[in-house]
């Protein structure tokens, strides 16, 4: 288990002030590197520990206030309300902060449910001092706090007022405007949400990645499509501390994805073709400085459309710049992608090179892993197809299953499959003449952003437009996951069936998974070049008439129809194949075989990759037996 996973620890900077009777502080102890435990003294009551490495120092968790509008930051605030004394914890790894919450809100919760002893009780117990951690989140304790939420009206009181709810339950709370120190957090101390346990825990071979990049190691891992490489990132991302770790990719949608930022903004050295003297000046710019001279762990999405020659150029900056001799500066690089989907740009009749073509590559990564189970679809037949177009294998069998495809009859309920197009002009002239033919009027839906100086940078990143324009009958895609467990996910298809009537005269849509949903506006946040947070507040839909095969990744497609006769690039029949949930859901119009390739370049390095996996595993077989010797190649 990793540190943190059980819910009763937590890594990061602690701020512990004294308040007054007015809320200044007159006192405050910061704390860089502090370990914040959760735990029950002699009486079973919950403490919060905090600890420095030398002394540690106890609060008791009677009345407080929760402050988690930050969470995603690794920020939050622990306000003691009888002590007047506030916990401000930052720089913490936000998946650890968010379980570290959720665990100190239910125990707190189930805790008050019993009967406290009085303090006559404490001193004829006569019990030695004690501090034990609290015990991981079960089901048991989340059973507790819901039936104790639908039987009784929370404890505490709601001051009218300002919004604010004293949450002697430990819920998390709303903040009067008058407090400038913090924003408002959505919550509605009335309507309780049914608990439940954390999500979904990561497979064995995940768990060994994140192990792997938990130890300091530089790691580039890859899987084909639909293994989960993008989950996975995501909690690598929420596993780190968030002021040291730069989450990047390639293109501005697969940034968006991980709520990071294009790896060209966070470099800050244009395309990279500029002398490196030149490059190194521009690195050293004041906002782009900061970011390299900050980063402890750099996080590389997509890295398959990354050139090789930009590669090199950023270990040499970083190097550079940030004055180190050791490979990338000092820097921990987390690296993912498939080389076997969309390769990196060419610029010219020069064929471009890969990541992995570069000169530093072997220098800098230390352990190169894969995930082999796919999670996207689960017809072992249709996975074993996509696995040989993969690779640029087309037998017969695979052949003659394409082609068939072309008969599939995969419209219901009024929503037609998606096509996917090799080029951008295609996918925008089919959408727009699809959406002119239907009869009715149109509705435009424009977009709220952060910064409409920046609406460029902000069109970059976001995968919804800043103008939306709908009919009745529209044919529309999910670009969010709203409720995975309902089917609505990014890439879900539907059909606009009716306008909600009012001055926002939101969009109703019917999906293919059988939810008909009025969809409101969803906000992405992702950051700019100065670490600068932007964002978008849009519905969470596009026009899917058609798509390009660049904007579907990472998609998942229920009913797909795609034409490979324009296809231009290795992987790229592979990248819009894997996108179907399955073969019954997909129609390949025109298939010939010679559009599916593969780059040879990628399969000998895949070959020499799994080469040097068995030859490890054989040496680790021969010294340590066969422990440990999962997934590392």
């Amino acid at each position: 288990m990793f540190a943190g996973e059980d819910g009763a620890q937590l890594q990061g900077c602690v701020t512990v002030e004294q308040l007054n009777s007015s809320g200044q502080a007159t006192r405050r102890q910061v704390i860089r590197k502090a370990s914040v435990i959760l735990g029950r003294n002699e009486f079973q009551e919950i403490l919060l520990r905090v600890h420095d490495g030398k002394i540690p120092q106890n609060y008791h968790l009677k009345e407080f206030k929760l402050f988690t509008k930050f969470v995603r930051d690794g920020k939050c605030t622990v306000k003691l309300l009888p002590e007047n004394i506030q916990l401000l914890l930052s720089n913490c790894p936000p998946d650890q902060l968010r379980l570290f919450l959720k665990t100190l809100s239910i125990k707190h919760q189930a805790w008050q449910s019993s009967k406290p002893l009085t303090g006559r009780e404490k001193l004829r117990a006569g019990l030695p001092r004690s501090f034990e951690a609290i015990s991981p989140l079960q089901q048991k304790d989340i059973q507790k706090v819901n039936e104790l939420r639908s039987k009784v009206p929370p404890k505490g009181l709601t001051d009218r007022t300002n919004k604010t709810t004293v949450a002697g339950t430990g819920q998390q709370v709303k903040r009067s405007r008058s407090d400038c120190n913090f924003s408002p957090v959505k919550a509605n101390p009335s309507k309780k949400p049914i608990l439940s346990l954390p999500s979904r825990k990561l497979k064995k071979e995940q768990a060994a990645v994140l192990s792997a990049v938990l130890s300091g190691k530089n790691v580039f891992f890859t899987g084909s499509a639909g293994t989960g490489k993008s989950f996975l990132l995501k909690r690598i991302i929420g596993s780190l501390p968030p002021k040291s770790t730069f989450a990047t990719a390639s293109t501005g949608v697969a940034a968006c994805h991980i709520g990071g930022t294009t790896l060209h903004n966070f470099a800050g050295i244009g395309s990279g073709s500029a002398p490196l003297e030149q490059c190194i000046e521009l690195a050293q710019r004041p906002g782009v400085l900061q970011h390299w001279t900050s980063c402890r762990h750099l996080i590389i999405d997509e890295v398959s459309m990354v050139e090789a020659h930009f590669f090199d150029k950023l270990e040499s900056v970083a190097r550079s710049v940030r004055r180190s001799t050791e490979p990338f500066g000092g820097i921990q690089l987390i690296v993912c992608g498939d080389f076997l989907q969309l390769p990196p740009v060419s610029k010219g009749k020069e064929k471009a090179s890969f990541c992995f073509q570069a000169r530093s590559w072997r220098k800098v990564i230390q352990v190169n892993m894969e995930l082999t189970e796919v999670r996207r679809q689960t017809d072992h037949s249709f996975i074993s197809l996509l696995q040989a177009v993969r690779v640029g294998r087309v037998t017969e069998e695979v052949t003659a299953k394409l082609m068939r495809s072309s008969y599939h009859h995969i419209e219901r309920d009024g929503i037609l499959a998606t096509r996917l197009c090799t080029h951008k002009d295609d996918v925008e002239l089919t959408n727009k003449n699809k959406l002119q033919q239907l009869p009715g009027p149109v509705k435009v839906f424009e977009a709220l952003d952060s910064d409409p100086a920046l609406v460029k940078t902000i069109d970059a990143h976001s995968p919804v437009s800043r103008l939306i324009q709908l009919k009745v009958g529209a044919q529309v895609m999910l670009t969010k996951n709203l409720d995975v467990a309902r089917g609505l996910v990014n890439g879900a298809r539907g059909v606009v069936v009716a306008f909600e009537s009012g001055k926002h005269g939101l969009p109703r849509v019917r999906f293919l998974c059988g939810v008909t949903e009025v969809l409101k506006k969803e906000r992405w946040v992702f950051k700019s070049g100065g670490g600068i947070y932007l964002s978008r507040q849009q519905l969470p839909l596009k026009l899917a008439w058609a798509i390009s095969i660049h904007k579907s990744q990472g998609m998942t497609l229920d009913c797909v129809e795609i034409s490979l006769a324009r296809v231009f690039e290795s992987g790229q029949a592979y990248v819009a194949l894997s996108r179907a949930r399955s073969l019954e859901g997909l129609r390949v119009m025109d298939f010939d075989p010679s559009v599916v390739r593969a780059d040879p370049d990628v399969l000998v390095f895949y070959k020499r990759l799994r080469k040097e996996r068995l030859l490890l595993q054989a040496s680790m077989d021969d010294f340590v037996g066969s422990s440990n010797k999962e997934n590392v190649w």
